[in-house]
Parts: C-alpha cells; structure tokens; sequence
C-alpha cells in the first residue's frame, strides 16, 4: 500500500513538472510573437578604410540583406569590401546622384566585368569572348522580335532583355527605368562593358557554389525553346546530381574541384566551363561546342554567319570529349557523339531543309509576305519548327535525354512537317496569298542599336 502511495505521489509530481513545462513554453511562444526576434549585428572588425567601415555600418541598417550576403562571402573574408567594386570617378556615366547628395562619395550600382577584370581579368576576358557577352547584339541581328517590331517594350523589358540584357541608360544621375534593372548576360553597361557576372554569381555574396549548380544556367535555358535544365534533369546526369548532389563539395578552389572526389557526375559549368581531366577551365561557355545548335540549320560554330566563333569545332569536340573521358570509358564517348551527330544530320536533312525550301518558294511565288516575320500562319510554323521542336531535339540528343530528343523532339518534327505540308498546298491550290495578321503588341521599336566593337 506504501509502494503505491509512492507512486501515486511520484506521478503527481511528474505531472505538475509537466504542467508547468508546458505553461513556460506556451508563455514563451507568446513573448516571442509578442517581440520581434533580434537580428544579427554585423561587427567589422576587420583592417577596412574609415569610408569602407561607414558604408558597411549604413547597410547595414538599411539594406541588412545585402550586408548577410556579403559577409558571408569570399570578398569580405579578403576585406573586399563595398568601395572597392562600386566606387566611381567623379566623371563616370553612371555615378548615383542620390547617393552622392546622401555622403558625397561617388558610387556606381552597377558592377560591371570591367570592375570585375581589376582582380578577375582572365575570367572576364574569357566572358568577353563569349556568346553570352554578345548575345543582345545576336538577338538584334536573326530575331524577327526584335527586327520587326512584333512585341512591345513590356514584353521586352520583362521577358527578352531579362535574359539576353538591356542597353542601360542613365538620365540625370539615375537609371532609365525603361533599362534597369537588369542583370541580362549579354548587358551593355554605361561603361561600354558587356554582360553581368552576377547572371551568374548573384550579387552580394558571388558564390562559386552557386555558379557550379545547375540551377544558375536554369535561369534562362529553360522552356519550350531551350529547356537545357529540363533536359539536363531527365538525364542520368541530373538523376545522379538529383540523389546525391547535396552531398557534394561545391565549394573546391577553381582548378581543385575533382570529378570522382568532389562531385560524382557533371553539371553544366563542368561540361562547358571547369577544368576537368587537363582541359583548362574558362568563362567562355561555347568554347567547347563542335555544333552551333541552336541556329536554324545546325552548322559549325566558325560558320554561323550572323556571329562566327573563332575556334576549330574539331579542337573544341575533343576538350568535350576528354571532359566526359574523365567518367567513362573512350567507346562509350565515342558512341554518343556519333549519336549526337547522326541526330544533327536528321534534323538538317529529314525536316528543316525540305521545309525551308517549300516555304522559300511561296515567297518567291509572293504567296507569303516578305515584308515582316510572324504575322503570318505558315511563318509560326517553321519559327518554331527550329526554335522550338528542331532545338528540343539537337539538345535532347547532345545532353541524353530521350523524351525530349523523340517526344518533345523529331516526334513534334514530324507533326509540324504536316502542318506545314498542308498549308503550303493549300496556297498553291487556291493561288490566293496567305492572310496577314494584325499581331497584338507589334509596336517595338525597330532601331537597331549601335553596339560598340572596343
């Protein structure tokens, strides 16, 4: 009977331990909606200027995120701090009227690859090179959007230029809002410098681990025309990366970073950017490519006319092959490049060339209208037969993602062909030509812009 007493009292007390547990963790929960939590404070303790130490200290109030970002980063860890990326001489074209009016120190918000060169000058002459670094100018010299006016400057600023860039422009002392913000690859800075490199390592805190993932370069090469991050997720590849990849090292010392030690399979700044196997890393992200895929017709990249590379496709085909020779064995290699290219000649030869010339000919026949791009039927179709099914099945093929080399690829080929097929006999038949539309949101400006060659 003593026993059970005991216990009785042992539980009772258990209980009331329990209780009061309870009521100080339901008083605490509400102190802590009732107050908010305290944010970290940001001491520079670091050797950095008086001028550097007050415009840290002042964002950190005002911007706090930016601060996080940056303290986090590689730059702070070497006292690379605000002023040494944003300050401006007094006559640069884009000095910040109101932060000017605010301190008196002359600041620029844009970081271009020419700030960027004074300590990364390989990288950003490497990204000067680049297509990515020209790739507002492409756009202005083969797209019938831009060219003919057949979207408007909405449709511009948020879709087209926030991947390919803007031309930014400065009215008094601020950014034309009409061009910024922007952090397109191809970006003309008031500086004359093209691209931004925080398209890729995003600002403030630049990490070459989010450089290395995927998902950067899934930013823009997305979507029915050049889904490479969707491509890149059905692969292999991106399975493996997919499973394991949070385990990964992402964040080796550039020209450290090991294929089998560090990472298991590769992601796109392996392929076409990191140095691998005794191929020299680089920002030129279509150094490495023997096809220039995502033309039309499928040529050489020194033989794309509206921007030819100046490089051997044969010396570029072997660096990528001697990227995938770090994982597998030279037969398999070679057997899916012969793949890939069998599936360059498919396209070139089963669909976009008879297309092109059956279309050509009711130009020639005035049946089809040459005065502009996209405001016809038959026009959509063989736009997108190349930019969109003909591109899905060259990348699906280069990147090994079946559904889209087939499905998504010479499958959606074939339905075009027929659509095509159709309508031209329909206009040879009736000899009437095809109708015009009135596309809604034509009104782009067509004035082509003037780009520097310095």
């Amino acid at each position: 009977m003593k026993a059970m007493n005991q216990k009785k009292l042992l539980a009772g007390v258990f209980l009331l331990v329990v209780a009061m547990f309870v009521c100080y963790a339901y008083g605490a929960g509400s102190d802590a909606k009732a107050k908010p939590l305290r944010l970290k404070e940001f001491k520079v303790d670091r050797k950095v200027s008086a001028e550097a130490r007050e415009c840290i200290d002042c964002h950190a109030v005002e911007s706090r995120g930016i601060v996080a970002d940056w303290a986090d980063s590689r730059h702070a860890h070497i006292n690379v701090t605000c002023l040494d990326c944003h300050a401006a001489g007094a006559a640069d074209a884009d000095v910040s009227k109101a932060h000017f009016e605010h301190d008196k120190t002359p600041v620029s918000t844009i970081v271009s690859p020419k700030d960027c060169s004074r300590c990364h000058p390989s990288e950003a002459a490497e990204y000067n090179r680049s297509k990515h670094a020209q790739t507002l100018e492409l756009i202005w010299k083969i797209d019938p959007w831009m060219n003919d006016g057949m979207n408007n400057a909405t449709e511009r600023v948020t879709g087209c230029q926030h991947c390919h860039g803007s031309i930014v422009k400065v009215k008094d002392g601020a950014y034309d809002p009409g061009t910024w913000p922007n952090v397109g690859v191809g970006r003309i800075n008031p500086d004359g410098s093209k691209g931004s490199c925080s398209s890729c390592h995003t600002r403030h805190k630049f990490s070459v681990v989010e450089a290395r993932k995927p998902e950067a370069c899934g930013q823009c090469h997305l979507g029915p025309d050049h889904p490479q991050i969707e491509i890149y997720h059905e692969s292999k590849h991106g399975a493996i990366y997919a499973a394991e990849g949070d385990e990964w090292k992402w964040d080796s010392a550039p020209g450290t970073w090991t294929a089998g030690v560090d990472y298991r399979t590769p992601t796109c700044s392996v392929c076409h950017m990191s140095e691998v196997n005794g191929v020299a890393a680089s920002h030129d992200v279509t150094e490495r490519l023997a096809w220039e895929t995502q033309a039309p017709l499928t040529v050489r990249p020194s033989e794309f006319k509206p921007m030819p590379a100046k490089t051997d496709w044969k010396v570029e085909r072997k660096k990528m092959e001697t990227v995938c020779l770090a994982c597998h064995s030279p037969a398999w290699t070679k057997g899916h490049f012969d793949h890939f290219d069998a599936a360059v000649e498919n396209y070139n030869e089963t669909y976009y060339k008879p297309m092109k010339k059956v279309v050509d000919e009711l130009y020639e026949k005035k049946l089809l209208s040459k005065d502009k791009n996209l405001d016809e039927k038959l026009e959509y179709d063989m736009y997108e037969l190349w930019h969109h099914e003909g591109r899905r099945a060259r990348f699906g093929a280069a990147m090994m993602a079946p559904d889209y080399a087939w499905w998504h690829g010479f499958y959606e080929l074939k339905k075009r062909c027929i659509e095509i097929e159709e309508q031209v006999e329909e206009l040879l038949e009736s000899g009437k030509p095809a109708r015009v539309h009135q596309i809604k949101g034509a009104t782009g400006d067509t004035t082509k812009p003037k780009f520097d060659k310095k």
